[in-house]
């Protein structure tokens, strides 16, 4: 006993040693991981949201300022030709400028992004529903800038800025809002955003506008579908001629397209899916209910045309001018009215009179489907006499001459047909009593399927008839004595 608790206790000292050597190891891992932590922290740079110019560096970018003089200087010189006319246009100095001025748009896009939630963060605590009421950042910005620390947005004039409809839900919604104004400091970083945001889509528009000048000879095919305005803008979204060959006609079909909110309104005259494409001058020419089914076509065909463009293939645009035209076709055919129908000619009379079948079948049918007497004499009316009916007064079932005096027979039988009898003699050669034994259990009635309920004698199946089978078969029979004639 004594030898068993000494070697407990040695395992038990064993134990809690273990056990302070294992909480000393995590601790020790624990303080290396936040000394690690706090090492990688100092790595990263710390941004202040509450400074516009550490969250937006792109209008201070020398890139931003080396490609908007590039711009400037080649818009000055005008449009030149190109001296590359083969497959490869990568070396031409000016592609290159307007592959720099795509990405530079989709810069400027993310640039404003960024912007306009800085502005959002600032303003709701002044107008916290605004955001939700204007979702385009341009608009929301010029809308910021106009009303800033105004309470009563009577007094703003905010004609021109946003739709009439949108204009009365802001002024509603300001006069009921839970906002209060910023400070001085806050409203001046706030509308410095909004000159911002402002600017950087100046200088987009710039852009396209540089690139559009440029279509007839980057993207001759896709200009002469869509429209060089609305290729140069297809080209800055997607980011190029190389990634807008590369995309689906389904993804171009949206490019461009903004998220709307209707206030409330019906959205009946909204339309989805409205990008870019719907805005040519191909689909808006097109009947209201045809319009969507045209800008899937057209995002169809701008896609080849593309496709065409960055491989070089025609640089004449006669593709184009073909898919243009193909388009046009199609969009005519669709509102052409359907074809009229044809009158549908009667056959040629058939002179020879027609085949009817004979025959046991057909007799057979015409007795199962004949009139008998009793619906005969229901279907008459005797002149001068009213009618029995089922509820009287005239109202049911009229039984029209059964029952009446005059109708030339005492009494009506309903008369069974050959076919009924036929079947009735097939089922009565069966017993179908309850019991065929000559037990007190054996009943008299049987159920037959023509005659329904009637009276049998359950012994008659026992019985045998007359002749050789009473005389050979009889339990009760007995030997017939045989004369011998002498």
């Amino acid at each position: 006993m004594d030898k068993a608790t000494l070697a407990d206790s040695f395992l038990a000292d064993l134990e809690d040693l273990s056990d302070d050597e294992i909480q000393d190891e995590e601790v020790a891992e624990a303080g290396e991981e936040a000394v690690d932590a706090d090492e990688d922290m100092a790595d990263v740079p710390i941004l202040n949201y509450d400074d516009l110019d550490s969250v937006a560096k792109l209008q201070k970018s020398q890139r931003f300022h080396d490609i908007m003089k590039k711009v400037d200087d080649a818009m000055a010189i005008g449009a030149q030709e190109s001296s590359f006319k083969g497959t490869v246009v990568e070396d031409d100095p000016e592609y290159q400028l307007i592959v720099e001025c795509n990405t530079l748009s989709v810069d400027i896009d993310n640039e404003i992004t960024v912007i306009h939630n800085f502005i959002r963060d600032k303003y709701r605590a002044k107008f916290p529903e605004l955001e939700s009421l204007v979702l385009h950042p341009i608009d929301y910005s010029r809308l910021v800038k106009q009303i800033g620390n105004e309470m009563d947005l009577t007094l703003v004039d905010l004609e021109g800025l946003l739709p009439s409809a949108t204009i009365m839900v802001v002024s509603v919604t300001a006069s009921t809002t839970s906002g209060k104004p910023l400070s001085e400091e806050s409203l001046k970083k706030t509308v410095e955003a909004c000159d911002r945001a402002l600017a950087l889509d100046e200088a987009k528009k710039k852009v396209l506008e540089f690139v559009e000048s440029r279509m007839g000879y980057i993207a001759p095919n896709l200009s002469a579908i869509v429209g060089s305005a609305v290729a140069a803008k297809l080209m800055g979204v997607a980011g190029g001629l190389s990634a807008l060959s590369k995309m689906p006609a389904c993804n171009v079909q949206i490019l461009g397209a903004k998220k709307k909110n209707l206030a409330g309104f019906s959205t009946a005259s909204a339309l989805p899916h409205i990008g870019f494409v719907f805005h040519t001058e191909i689909v808006q020419g097109t009947p209201p209910p045809l319009r969507m089914k045209a800008c899937r076509l057209v995002a169809g065909k701008s896609t080849l045309a593309a496709r065409v463009d960055f491989t070089r293939g025609d640089l004449s645009a006669k593709i184009g001018q073909n898919l243009r035209e193909e388009i046009q076709k199609k969009i005519e055919k669709w509102q052409e009215p359907p074809p009229p129908k044809q009158p549908k000619p009667l056959p040629v009379p058939d002179s020879d009179p027609k085949k009817k079948r004979g025959g046991r079948r057909l007799r057979k049918m015409k007795e199962r489907y004949a009139l008998t007497d009793m619906r005969k004499l229901a279907n008459r009316m005797k002149f001068g006499v009213t009618e029995e009916s089922s509820l009287g007064d005239g109202l049911g079932e009229g039984y029209g001459m059964l029952g009446q005096a005059g109708s030339g027979k005492l009494r009506v039988s309903i008369g069974q047909s050959k076919l009924a009898a036929k079947v009735a003699k097939k089922f009565k050669e069966k017993s179908y009593g309850s019991s065929g034994g000559t037990s007190g259990l054996s009943s008299s009635l049987a159920f037959t399927p023509i005659q329904g309920i009637e009276l049998s004698n359950p012994q008659a199946h026992n019985a045998f008839g007359s002749g050789t089978q009473s005389t050979y078969f009889s339990e009760t029979g007995t030997f017939s004595k045989i004369k011998k004639a002498f």
